[in-house]
């Protein structure tokens, strides 16, 4: 099993918010998650926008876990690097 770092959608239409997940790569995007590492909430003020735990995404990171595009963003922006 290929694990991924990924967002998964909840909220009501037009008003999105989103946990950082950690789910098999051939899993839905609602599906079930291995590993919550926080959350990602677009319509909140800047500085209440990302909470995540860094070193549990760190760790993820080190077992092998592949990026999304999106959380790769949401990681720079709160200096996490990723490859």
């Amino acid at each position: 099993m290929s694990a991924a770092i990924r967002l998964k959608r909840f909220g009501t239409k037009k008003r999105p918010y989103y946990r950082i997940v950690v789910m098999d790569k051939m899993a839905p995007r609602d599906g079930k998650t291995i590993d919550e590492l926080g959350y990602y909430h677009p319509i909140e003020a800047e500085d209440k926008q990302i909470v995540f735990d860094a070193e549990k995404a760190k760790i993820w990171l080190a077992k092998g876990a592949s990026v999304s595009d999106t959380v790769r963003r949401i990681f720079n922006k709160k200096n996490v690097t990723v490859k």
